[in-house]
């Protein structure tokens, strides 16, 4: 076991002899038969115990067990109680998240106070298998079923090389003690339950299920690395980001036989599900102007594109006095100011509006259909949607766009253009400035 876990570290590239690792020692039998070999092999190490409070005695014995153990064997201990059942609570998590939350926050507090250069757990094989497992019965993609990760920023997983089978028997030969924690036998716990019943089944079906299951994970890593490279050039070649905005060419998916697969491999990370997916694929070659949404965003149906960007707060109207300095409409804000000097300029973020043509209070709002003005250099009224036309704002960006009005009468499409009847001129005694930005 020894020889085995050093070519394990070695291969994976886990950690350095000369490292400092914190050990997430628990007091089963996992991170206690680590804690065995770390120690047994030299490294500089320290003990993190995270107490949940979830199993009243049970819980303090562990706390108490591990730190008599680093005491007896001068290894530096730390360890914090967390009221977890509150946490999950405040935060609408299940208990299991709320520990992992709460403990894998903890540990890196401490790698950082105490200078660790790896935090280490003791998941072993089979904790791998049955995460594969788990996440294809949830649907995941090919990303999930390659297990556990053996290194993931500072955490390191040093035992995924041992089945729980190859630990136990390993502590028995070099009389390692631990705690059992009761909670492993319930079947309150999907983990549990694929553990109790799933697992002992495939064994009859293949004795060599943990190593046949390894070796599918080998390989399913390889392929998600080179799916990782290939939505990479794919996305080099067809996607745009523009702004806050993120724009999928359409074309890019006439490649493929399953379309709808594809973009969910792009979009997942945006909480968009397979089902819409499916929805967006069968839209992208109808009439353009189709929304779907997600928890924190929205995608845009546009002629060329499907326009990814985050949901926008909802815009209202406001009323600006001729007092205000500054005014705010959903995620934008207006910078309002009143100038004897006249100053020409032409960014269209900046408005130079006439101070003598313009009646407070001026009304900002989002623009709506039917809207007209006169475009400057213009000496008619043009339809606002039109305008947009020629202009080739996109579905998306027409969603935020705003005008500013005065009398009922707009003065400025914000951000684009401003009425020729409001502009400033070489007789012009005082001006109004409005300077768009984004609200903070």
């Amino acid at each position: 076991m020894k020889q085995s876990f050093l070519n394990y570290l070695e291969q994976k590239k886990l950690c350095g002899s000369n490292d400092k690792i914190l050990l997430a020692v628990s007091g089963g039998l996992d991170s206690m038969a680590m804690l065995d070999l770390f120690q047994d092999c030299g490294f500089n190490i320290g003990v993190a115990h995270a107490n949940f409070q979830l199993r009243g005695g049970e819980s303090t014995g562990d706390e108490e067990f591990v730190e008599g153990f680093c005491k007896k064997s001068s290894i530096p201990f730390y360890t914090k109680k967390f009221d977890t059942e509150l946490y999950a609570r405040l935060h609408q998590l299940s208990i299991q998240m709320a520990a992992r939350v709460l403990r894998y926050q903890w540990f890196g507090e401490l790698a950082e106070a105490h200078h660790f250069d790896w935090i280490a757990t003791a998941h072993h094989l089979n904790d791998s298998i049955e995460t594969g497992l788990l996440n294809l019965v949830r649907g995941s993609g090919i990303e999930g079923l390659d297990g556990i990760e053996s290194k993931n920023g500072k955490v390191i997983r040093p035992m995924l090389f041992a089945t729980r089978q190859q630990l136990e028997v390993h502590a028995k030969e070099n009389n390692i003690t631990w705690r059992e924690d009761r909670s492993n036998t319930s079947d309150d716990y999907q983990r549990n339950f694929i553990r109790h019943h799933v697992t002992p089944l495939l064994k009859e079906l293949n004795p060599s299920f943990e190593n046949s299951f390894l070796e599918s994970m080998n390989k399913i890593s390889g392929a998600v690395e080179l799916e990782a490279l290939g939505i990479q050039r794919w996305r080099e070649q067809f996607e745009k980001t523009t702004g806050n905005q993120i724009r999928l060419t359409k074309k890019g998916f006439d490649q493929f036989k399953r379309p709808e697969n594809v973009l969910w491999n792009l979009i997942k990370g945006f909480e968009f599900n397979l089902d819409q997916c499916h929805q967006i694929a069968r839209a992208m070659k109808g009439q353009p102007g189709k929304k779907f949404y997600s928890s924190g965003h929205e995608l845009i149906i546009d002629r060329d594109y499907l326009i990814i960007s985050k949901t926008q707060t909802r815009l209202g109207e406001t009323l600006i006095e001729s007092h205000q300095t500054e005014a705010t409409l959903g995620n934008f804000k207006l910078k309002i100011e009143q100038r004897e000097k006249i100053d020409f300029n032409d960014d269209p973020t900046i408005a130079m509006l006439d101070a003598d043509k313009i009646k407070f209070p001026l009304h900002w709002r989002k623009w709506k259909p039917g809207d007209s003005f006169y475009p400057l250099g213009m000496n008619h009224r043009k339809k606002l949607s039109d305008f947009l036309i020629d202009q080739k704002v996109s579905l998306a960006d027409k969603e935020a766009i705003t005008v500013l009005e005065s009398e009922n009468e707009i003065v400025w499409v914000v951000g684009w253009r401003v009425d020729d009847r409001y502009k400033i001129a070489l007789a012009t005694q005082s001006t109004v400035v409005c300077q768009l930005s984004t609200a903070d």
